[in-house]
């Protein structure tokens, strides 16, 4: 153990974390801010996109309490996308799948590409979403 310990002390910094920072987020200094994706919710970053360099983004999602979603289709050109549910509901629509109701701790892992909407969602809706790249392109779709 000692041998290994001391290893990992000479090893240079950057070989260690493989091209990453280490970051953490806590709530009390995070602040949400209404730029984001979509303007009926607030975005929390969490630092991963900075950590990562842009390979992985990570933010919390909050509801704007009163405003409510067009219920716009949408699809997204992006490697990966999972959310989790934190607090309230929100109901998103797959095409192929149909309307899915997601609560308090419900994750859903959105394929790259697939065609959705998110359809309504509670004033007290908060939750987490990761994404890999963290900048990616949304485009405007119709269902088929």
């Amino acid at each position: 153990m000692v041998l290994v310990r001391e290893h990992w002390r000479h090893k240079p910094v950057s070989s260690l974390f493989q091209n990453q920072a280490f970051t953490i987020a806590h709530a009390d200094d995070g602040k949400f801010e209404g730029k984001g994706l979509r303007p009926f919710f607030e975005y929390r970053d969490l630092g991963i996109s900075a950590a990562t360099k842009g390979d992985f983004g990570a933010h919390v999602i909050r509801a704007v309490p009163g405003m409510e979603s067009p219920a716009a289709w949408h699809s997204h050109d992006l490697d990966f996308q999972m959310v989790y549910v934190t607090k309230g509901w929100v109901v998103f629509e797959y095409e192929g799948t149909g309307e899915h109701v997601l609560r308090e701790g419900s994750c859903v892992l959105q394929p790259p590409g697939i065609k959705h909407r998110e359809v309504r969602h509670s004033d007290d809706l908060e939750l987490i979403e990761i994404i890999a790249p963290a900048d990616f392109a949304t485009k405007d779709e119709t269902a088929s």
